[in-house]
């Protein structure tokens, strides 16, 4: 055989091999002698039985499954901690660190660029990759206008009353993405459906339940009889405003209904369904992804009803309060979102 083909055969041999070390090397990082460094930093608490109970549950799956070492930092609801708490982090030789919602974004994209090595996760926001500053960073959104669609349709198709009530923590991005897809999906069940909405705003509007269960008590005085918190610890108010009311409410990222099963039945009961939002098994799937190489830096992924990774439990308090017919059609309603055919005005496209 002529040396030349056996030199070229062996230089792409070589090549070949190279790669998949370059792939496989953070999966080796994840055994256990040597294991992956991850770390999500919370602006904020857990405890919200939501949102950052999802995502911190996606941190123990992985710790569990693939073997990595995952932390979890609290910096609290004061923003002056943000920020020296994501400075911290890149400062302790972690391989990945996660944060979440638009409130950090700021703080990423500057701290990003110093600490090329070591690679960052948003979710629920995306980075301005326009400025060049983050091939180290992964966004990930969701699209829960579409879920909060589906909700609105069912909310409104329940209602004795015709009157539905939001409750925001902040006027503002993925929050408001929930509360248009709801409103959309109600008036498409209804068009003469009244959709009162009311946000809890102030210093700390994530985490304030007292004015979560005030702002749903005066929606129930004006009529509604279906509560739609999307407003993070605050909502744990409203939804307990819709329990001692008796009227029903819906949860929010996570199953709440699961979650009060145990400690308070009573809550759970008027949960009829809640929007989900899997920010866990993103978050697992991004580790995943950055272990075996598929996870692409430097871009943003939306994640919908397509993936799964949004949508409404269909539990059987689902079954209970939504009449069948109801349940076929919403049916219907999520195949059509998810192939286009229906076009829900806050989704991110």
């Amino acid at each position: 055989m002529d040396t030349r083909i056996v030199s070229r055969f062996a230089l792409a041999c070589l090549l070949i091999v190279t790669g998949l070390l370059a792939q496989t090397g953070l999966r080796q990082a994840a055994a256990q002698d040597d294991p992956l460094r991850v770390v999500f930093v919370v602006n904020g608490v857990l405890g919200d039985k939501s949102f950052f109970d999802s995502a911190a549950e996606g941190m123990n799956r992985m710790e569990a499954e693939l073997g990595v070492e995952a932390d979890i930092l609290e910096a609290g609801y004061d923003r002056a901690r943000w920020e020296p708490a994501l400075a911290e982090a890149a400062d302790s030789d972690y391989d990945i660190i996660i944060v979440g919602t638009f409130d950090m974004n700021g703080y990423l994209t500057e701290i990003a660029p110093e600490y090329p090595d070591t690679r960052f996760i948003i979710f629920d926001d995306v980075v301005d990759y326009s400025t060049g500053c983050c091939d180290n960073v992964y966004s990930i959104q969701y699209g829960t206008s579409d879920a909060a669609y589906l909700a609105g349709y069912a909310a409104a198709m329940v209602s004795e009353t015709g009157v539905l009530g939001t409750i925001l923590g902040a006027e503002g991005g993925p929050v408001l993405e929930f509360a248009v897809g709801f409103e959309q999906g109600a008036e498409a069940a209804n068009p003469d459906v009244e959709v009162l909405q009311a946000v809890v705003g102030g210093a700390n509007p994530y985490s304030d339940p007292a004015k979560g269960k005030e702002l749903a008590l005066a929606q129930i005085q004006q009529g509604a009889d279906v509560i739609f918190p999307i407003a993070g610890s605050s909502g744990i108010g409203s939804l307990q405003a819709a329990r001692d009311e008796s009227v029903l409410a819906i949860g929010v990222d996570s199953d709440q209904a699961a979650l009060f099963a145990e400690t308070d039945p009573a809550q759970a009961e008027v949960i009829f369904t809640s929007v989900l939002k899997n920010v866990g098994q993103s978050l697992f799937l991004a580790v995943e992804g950055t272990i075996d190489g598929t996870t692409e830096y430097g871009t943003a992924v939306t994640l919908g009803l397509a993936e799964g990774a949004v949508d409404i439990v269909q539990d059987e308090n689902y079954n209970e309060v939504v009449p069948e017919e109801v349940r076929t059609t919403i049916d219907e309603l999520r195949e059509q979102i998810a192939n286009g055919e229906i076009e829900v005005e806050g989704a991110i496209n």
